[in-house]
């Protein structure tokens, strides 16, 4: 199970196979004024920090191998995201391992010859005694194949489970991320998350979305709102891709502007995105597990890559009609 990709998008129109002509800017979401006065910064030496607590943690170690996203945070104008893995191994160890990345998330709209060198501590509170796991690290965020950390096997998952830890408090255990130094540079020439606890998974919930002539579809494309869980969702799909290349076609689930009362709540999901045709079932599925927070922009999650464009013509469509399947389990909410 791969990991999520994020997408940033406003929704403007809604309704059901809508087209819009006109290119989105591929990260549109942050301001380029911000990056630019990230840009002119050259050095940040403050600490920044970020913590990650997941509670009804027992729901996360029940599940199968995969890596698990959480919502965006800002350290130094720049937004950032955890992605944990509680099934991970090393080469010649049975055992599973808990592993952690750091990733710079594709909202930031970093110039392309722009590097960000990052050294900070990634982290497993010790909630009883203080005695908290950490390793620290430095690297070079940049292109969207290195934006990324690298994983880090922080501990056996049997560690982390051990009454005597300390990680393990009441069903609820605590990550994070500690920023030492952030510099930026052309390439060569505390806020926290509180998942509340839940009585495992909640029931299991589908949306089908159908879409009658594929072939005539340009441009981001909106399906309409759906419910699930007691929010509203859409789906926003890319027949080209989100970077109009026309190699892939990019597909995402959003959480739609909750009223003011849900503005800054969010929560944990796993979700299965599937284009399927209409008479064989025949079907390309990804999945993962997810952070969503409720913000008026629709923040959302999916796969840049999700299926190749020419398979999509090639063995999903039907008279030129195909299906788009969100299923979606949640895990939590968040305060």
């Amino acid at each position: 199970m791969g990991a999520c990709a994020s997408s940033s998008r406003g929704r403007s129109n809604q309704g059901k196979n809508q087209k819009k002509s006109s290119r989105v800017a591929a990260v549109p979401f942050t301001p380029a004024a911000q990056a630019a006065a990230v840009a002119a910064s050259p050095k940040m030496e403050e600490k920044s920090s970020f913590k990650w607590r997941i509670d009804g943690f027992s729901s996360l170690l029940d599940k199968q191998k995969g890596w698990t996203n959480s919502g965006y945070f800002e350290i130094k104008g720049l937004k950032w995201y955890l992605q944990l893995n509680l099934k991970d191994q090393k080469r010649g160890d049975k055992r599973d391992y808990v592993s952690l990345m750091l990733a710079l998330s594709k909202t930031s709209d970093l110039k392309s010859d722009i590097v960000v060198e990052a050294s900070f501590k990634l982290l497993i509170f010790d909630q009883a005694y203080g005695k908290h796991k950490e390793h620290e690290f430095s690297h070079h965020f940049q292109t969207e194949e290195n934006k990324r950390s690298g994983v880090s096997c922080m501990i056996p998952v049997e560690t982390l489970k051990e009454a005597s830890s300390g990680f393990i408090i009441g069903d609820s255990c605590v990550f994070g991320v500690e920023l030492i130094s952030l510099t930026t540079a052309k390439a060569n020439h505390s806020s926290e998350v509180h998942v509340q606890k839940t009585n495992g998974f909640s029931a299991r919930e589908a949306y089908t979305w159908v879409i009658d002539d594929f072939l005539a579809l340009k441009g981001r494309c909106y399906s309409p709102e759906f419910e699930i869980g007691g929010c509203k969702w859409y789906l926003t799909m890319y027949p080209s891709g989100i970077d109009d290349s026309g190699e892939f076609l990019s597909l995402y689930l959003h959480m739609s502007k909750p009223e003011a009362s849900f503005q800054r709540s969010g929560m944990t999901v796993e979700l299965s995105l599937s284009i399927k045709d209409q008479v064989t079932c025949n079907r390309n599925t990804m999945t993962g597990q997810c952070q969503f927070v409720a913000t008026e922009e629709g923040d959302g999650w999916g796969w840049a890559k999700f299926v190749e464009v020419k398979s999509v013509k090639d063995q999903y469509l039907v008279k030129g009609s195909c299906l788009i399947h969100a299923d979606v389990a949640i895990i939590g909410s968040s305060e």
